[in-house]
């Protein structure tokens, strides 16, 4: 469908969230006409979510800003069950108390991006707990079982592609479609929610939903997903060689968090700037527009917008600073990521190869290596040639730390302690 009626879908189209629609024209109609209400769930299998869940809470604040009643789902008792879709092996399994946990780290990021409260298009938090773990199984299998095809269930990817790698797939996983669809029926039957979103490996669950309040309501719901994003290079979104980039700053620093963007390829900038930044559309194509050197600008702005979205304006601004005073003026920035060592292991002699490890800025001592070779370390902004330097106190700056930097961009401060 080219063009839409409604303001959520145009926003949508325009800035590329859209990859599949089960009905466009009776969605778009729906949302032109009224105040609709739509749900994305969100399983709570770790403390924090990160950059790759950020294309469908984008969706969720674009719903609210269009005048819509967003639904943020804590899936606190799909996690017990854990999704199958896209993994090769069994979730483990969390306890409770990790569960619980994990949804109170996940919930804060909600409260930064949707309005909650009690009018038209307020957004509402949910957890599937309230009703999941309330089942009568005997009822489940009769009232919602019955619904869903065996036949159909393991031509789905989530089920098919384990088992034609003949990888284990428990009878616990295989009720997760069961689960998700039974959600979209609840929630339908609470508050009127009319449309679940999510990535597009979610298509055939949200589509489970669609089928059952069809069944069970005879009212016509509707599924929407975004395109699963990986950078131009191939890698997946959300992930570095370091490990996830957190939107929760317990587990990431805003500065780290502002780095992530800031090293974006030329090639993702646009479409980065339209999913991860409110700027207007006519900001974005002058700073695609953008060449050279000048691309960087670009970068910078895209990194400052999308962290003040997660961390607020004041932080964003402080880790441009920070990284501008770093790399523009050769300062050892104090706002820079820090890592405490041992003093007493200083005092004893510390390997660069082992400092650079324990910083993180390289996975291995080998790693280390090669960038020294490559003329890519540098200890205290000086170019370090030689493999073996041993760190000590005489190492440390007037501030009392240790600048490690991996080529122009990376820096972390090691600090006795």
């Amino acid at each position: 469908m080219s063009e839409f009626k409604s303001d959520f879908l145009k926003v949508l189209s325009e800035r590329g969230f859209i990859h599949q629609i089960s009905d466009p024209e009776g969605l778009d109609e729906l949302c032109a006409k009224e105040t609709v209400t739509a749900y994305i769930g969100f399983d709570c299998t770790a403390p924090s979510l990160h950059a790759g869940s950020l294309v469908t809470i984008m969706m969720l604040y674009w719903f609210q800003q269009t005048g819509h009643r967003p639904i943020a789902l804590m899936g606190s008792g799909t996690t017990r069950v854990g999704d199958p879709t896209g993994k090769d092996e069994s979730r483990k399994v969390l306890s409770d108390e990790t569960i619980e946990e994990n949804k109170n780290g996940i919930r804060k990021i909600f409260e930064k991006l949707l309005t909650f409260g009690d009018g038209p298009s307020d957004a509402i938090m949910m957890d599937n707990a309230e009703w999941l773990l309330k089942l009568n199984y005997m009822e489940f299998l009769r009232d919602i079982g019955r619904h869903f095809s065996v036949n159909q269930m393991i031509q789905r990817d989530s089920v098919k592609l384990r088992l034609e790698r003949e990888q284990h797939l428990s009878f616990l996983e295989f009720n997760y479609m069961l689960l998700q669809g039974y959600d979209y029926l609840e929630i339908y039957q609470k508050t009127g929610c009319r449309l679940q979103m999510g990535g597009s490996d979610q298509w055939s669950n949200i589509l489970s939903g669609v089928d059952l309040i069809r069944r069970k309501e005879a009212k016509e719901a509707y599924a929407l997903t975004a395109p699963l994003l990986t950078t131009a290079s191939g890698a997946k979104m959300g992930k570095t060689a370091a490990g996830a980039v957190w939107l929760n700053e317990e587990q990431l620093s805003a500065y780290d968090y502002w780095q992530y963007w800031r090293n974006t390829e030329d090639a993702d900038v646009e479409k980065f700037l339209k999913l991860f930044t409110v700027l207007p559309l006519e900001e974005v194509g002058r700073l695609a527009a953008l060449e050279g050197s000048e691309i960087n600008e670009a970068k910078k702005v895209l990194a400052t917008e999308a962290t003040a979205m997660i961390h607020g304006r004041e932080k964003a601004e402080a880790a441009a600073e920070t990284a501008r005073q770093a790399f523009e003026e050769g300062q050892s920035a104090q706002g820079l990521p820090t890592v405490e060592v041992s003093r007493g292991d200083l005092e004893a002699g510390l390997g660069v190869l082992n400092a650079f490890v324990t910083a993180g800025l390289c996975g291995s001592n080998g790693d280390v290596r090669r960038n020294i070779k490559g003329g890519a370390v540098k200890v205290n902004d000086k170019g370090e040639q030689d493999a073996n330097r041993i760190l000590t106190p005489s190492d440390l700056t007037e501030d009392g730390i240790i600048k490690l930097s991996l080529g122009k961009k990376k820096h972390v401060l090691l600090k006795p302690v």
